[in-house]
């Protein structure tokens, strides 16, 4: 018998992610909603190419939105993606995003582009976003604005300069956050945090291919070819030394308790379900 081609095996592999999905959906979601504009935040178009792809931070979006900063012509004459710097890849309204366009333009664009998201297992982006946030001497603004109300409301007996500054936040003091039910009541999670399920509406939205940061060359690969433009650009290869590992999520989980890792499992419990990651062997309320 032949014997598959890459091709073909990669295809099978996607529609296998699709499938997931959709029974990841009917089994736990209870009723389909409405889509509506502010859910399309995320989804950046490429009106050029075809393209539609939420982004979720932590998860490769800086790159992704300089490949699509070079299909769209945004990057001028730069053809490589790492070109640009990562700060002009974030800066709001360089590239166009769903929920500017009308009704139908919305659903003529969610019909006939190729739609696509790419996700990574939950723990591990989590941990990356609290490194690259909190314990990241340059990201004051995210000191500010998260640190200190953490610091003031799960901090027993902080000091004035941590009050003041939030730049000494633990992991557990960010996990405290995260699963009190007053921090999603006062305002939405931060895109770094927020689930992917609430960020992409995967059951709301079917995407034509789930990435995933475990596999990011090869899917990044199959979709600029089913997107015909592989030979436009291509995707940054990685050059990260210091980035997020299950091994290291694991160091982090270590001094949360068994109690807290179960309600944060169960905040993230639909991300895990929907894209297929089981639960971490190193929980301890397994």
């Amino acid at each position: 018998m032949r014997s598959m081609s890459v091709e073909s095996a990669v295809q099978v592999i996607h529609q296998g992610r699709r499938e997931l999905v959709e029974e990841a959906c009917h089994s736990y979601t209870r009723k389909r909603r409405v889509l509506i504009p502010e859910d399309l935040k995320h989804v950046i178009v490429d009106d050029q190419h075809g393209l539609l792809y939420c982004y979720v931070p932590k998860v490769a979006c800086t790159n992704w939105k300089r490949v699509l900063m070079v299909l769209t012509g945004v990057a001028g004459s730069r053809q490589d993606p790492l070109e640009i710097p990562a700060n002009e890849a974030h800066i709001p309204g360089n590239l166009r995003t769903l929920s500017e366009y009308s009704t139908s333009q919305i659903n003529q664009r969610l019909r006939s582009y190729l739609k696509f998201v790419f996700v990574r297992e939950p723990f591990e982006r989590l941990v990356s976003a609290y490194r690259n946030k909190f314990t990241r001497s340059y990201n004051t603004a995210f000191h500010k604005r998260y640190g200190t109300k953490i610091v003031q409301r799960h901090r027993l007996d902080p000091q004035p300069e941590a009050l003041e500054r939030g730049n000494d936040v633990s992991f557990e003091e960010f996990v405290y956050y995260l699963v009190d039910p007053a921090t999603q009541r006062e305002e939405p999670f931060n895109e770094h945090w927020e689930r992917v399920h609430s960020l992409c509406h995967p059951c709301l939205i079917h995407y034509d291919v789930v990435g995933k940061y475990e596999t990011l060359e090869q899917d990044s690969r199959y979709v600029l070819q089913l997107a015909g433009v592989e030979d436009q650009v291509s995707f940054p290869a990685s050059s990260k030394s210091t980035r997020t590992t299950g091994d290291m999520a694991a160091q982090f989980f270590h001094n949360i308790s068994p109690f807290y890792q179960k309600k944060l499992y169960n905040l993230y419990r639909m991300d895990f379900l929907l894209f297929n990651y089981s639960v971490p062997a190193y929980l301890k309320f397994r």
